[in-house]
């Protein structure tokens, strides 16, 4: 305080030092600023990265859905713009139609079956296959093929196996006197066993090459202390391999169940063809006779939303089961 001066006055006027901020605290808030604006901009720009491809999973995913959804509830001719809204009335319908409960109960049977015998084959294979041994490579391939060639290959290389009057399979049995006379594999009594044997050939090894790559990344050390332990082959298998495939197994069987509940093609080409299709009429099949045979898209949008609601109460089932599983283990 200057000399002379009035000390009431004085201690009225603020210093030069105390109107100033305080240095860091105004730099902290500066930086505050720049960090949330240059976040901000990041947001943009990774919305604007993934705007295209969101925009294809709407269009793509959502869209089908939502309009299957719509579609069910109308009463419309497949290839006339003609439509009437009936509300429930194809649910109802399929509710009482007894070719619905035989093309689900068919559908289940056919996947039901081929899944259990894929899981089974690819992993007993994959454990083949995940041993050392000469020509493991070749194996390898000629495994895989199945899965590589196309269905309609496959389907008619499997008539021609199966067909009861030239076949190579009826010829191989009347030979060896297994059977008396030719079995028709393609007709009423045997086409849901023929489609079953033709899908478990052809998809089995995508569940072996699954199984095989988890069993290529597990530390032999685990099977080494196994052993010292004295644990048997099968001790090993059930309390050091299951425990290291289970979640890359979930996966595959949860993938196998989709695939095989809504499979068309295969079923199709080997029913149809040999003129025992209603013995195979899975429901995919049936959605397809009612929208492009009996030219109902309604009913066969119904009977695909009805699809699509099974198998996502399955999957939630699924994955509430093997998470319960986890928290045990």
């Amino acid at each position: 305080m200057k000399k002379g001066a009035d000390p009431k006055i004085s201690s009225m006027v603020p210093s030069q030092e105390s109107t100033l901020p305080a240095a860091p605290t105004f730099v902290r808030f500066w930086h505050r600023i720049k960090a949330l604006q240059v976040k901000k901009r990041e947001q943009i720009i990774g919305l604007c990265t993934i705007a295209p491809a969101l925009f294809l999973i709407l269009a793509l995913t959502l869209y089908p859905v939502a309009y299957s959804i719509w579609l069910s509830l109308l009463e419309k001719h497949s290839f006339f713009p003609q439509e009437r809204f009936v509300g429930l009335e194809n649910y109802i319908y399929l509710w009482h139609d007894p070719e619905f409960w035989n093309s689900l109960w068919l559908g289940v049977v056919y996947s039901v079956w081929t899944i259990i015998f894929q899981i089974i084959l690819g992993v007993a294979a994959a454990l083949i296959l995940n041993e050392t041994f000469v020509g493991r490579g070749l194996v390898r391939a000629i495994v895989l093929f199945p899965y590589m060639i196309p269905t309609i290959v496959a389907v008619i290389l499997w008539k021609w196996l199966l067909n009861d009057t030239y076949g190579i399979v009826n010829y191989w049995l009347l030979a060896c006197g297994i059977v008396t006379a030719p079995v028709s594999w393609l007709g009423p009594d045997h086409i849901m066993f023929s489609v079953i044997l033709m899908s478990i050939w052809q998809f089995f090894p995508f569940v072996l090459l699954s199984i095989l790559a988890r069993l290529q990344t597990i530390p032999p050390e685990l099977y080494e202390a196994a052993k010292v332990d004295g644990a048997s082959a099968v001790r090993r298998f059930l309390h050091v391999t299951l425990p290291q495939i289970r979640g890359i197994l979930f996966v595959v069987i949860l993938l196998r169940s989709i695939w095989m509940f809504t499979k068309f093609d295969t079923v199709w080409l080997m029913g149809e063809g040999a003129g025992a299709g209603r013995f195979i009429r899975t429901l995919p099949v049936y959605a397809y006779m009612r929208t492009l045979t009996y030219y109902q898209a309604g009913l066969g949008a119904a009977l695909a939303v009805i699809m699509f609601a099974i198998l996502v109460v399955c999957t939630v089932i699924y994955f509430r089961m093997f998470r319960e599983e986890a928290d045990i283990g």
